[in-house]
């Protein structure tokens, strides 16, 4: 058993952290950044990141191991991230240069979607894509665990899909607008095309006097299949 102050955390999940030196509220402090595996936490303490720093760094998407690199060669955090982001990889920089580069503030909004996001689980690009888009990390998450492109994700919202729905769609968001346009209202096209029909079927039936709310229940009955992956 572990003692109270690992609360939160399974007995697997805090004998790996006191393996690696952490104390609970270190741990703590690193889960709630989004790095969830120890040693993780211990590359990313020798680039001289900290639980409350580290999102410097992966906001560019970077590995521990990149961070270690830009940190051993004397790249500043932010400085690195730009880099990274421009497709660059480790290297000298003059210093010149480095002091070219000011910090810039992180949005403090952004910055909160972008660690509930990666604690999710959701690699570092996509997290990055929806925190920098100003998505709320909580209205994200289904979305971006689905790696459906955020752009994709808002239009899929306003017609009214869910998330699984719209992973499940396989076209992007676009390209299933332009497959239903005209074939049913708009406010009926999440409920048609969740519900199973192509939009050929879909107006057939609509023709033949099946209304959306009929399309509705099917397509509440199709949520209920255990194979569908609904929310």
């Amino acid at each position: 058993m572990t003692d109270e102050s690992w609360s939160g955390f399974t007995q697997g999940e805090a004998r790996r952290w006191r393996r690696a030196g952490f104390a609970a509220d270190e741990a703590g402090a690193w889960c709630e950044a989004g790095v969830t595996e120890p040693a993780y936490a211990r590359l990313w303490g020798t680039a001289g990141a900290t639980p409350g720093s580290v999102v410097a760094w992966q906001r560019a998407g970077m590995t521990p191991r990149e961070a270690v690199r830009w940190h051993e060669l004397g790249v500043a955090p932010h400085d690195a991230a730009r880099r990274q982001l421009a497709g660059e990889r480790p290297r000298r920089v003059s210093w010149l240069s480095r002091l070219a580069v000011p910090e810039p503030e992180l949005d403090p909004g952004r910055t909160l979607a972008l660690r509930r996001l990666l604690r999710a689980g959701v690699p570092a690009d996509v997290a990055r894509a929806y925190a920098d888009a100003g998505w709320d990390g909580g209205e994200a998450e289904p979305w971006a665990r689905r790696r459906v492109d955020q752009g994709d994700a808002r239009v899929f919202r306003a017609l009214g899909f869910s998330a699984a729905e719209a992973a499940r769609a396989g076209a992007p968001a676009v390209e299933v607008l332009a497959a239903w346009w005209g074939a049913v209202p708009l406010q009926e096209v999440a409920a048609w095309c969740a519900a199973g029909f192509t939009p050929e079927e879909a107006a057939a039936q609509r023709a033949a006097g099946v209304s959306g709310s009929q399309a509705a229940v099917l397509r509440a009955l199709s949520a209920l299949d255990p194979g569908s992956g609904a929310d």
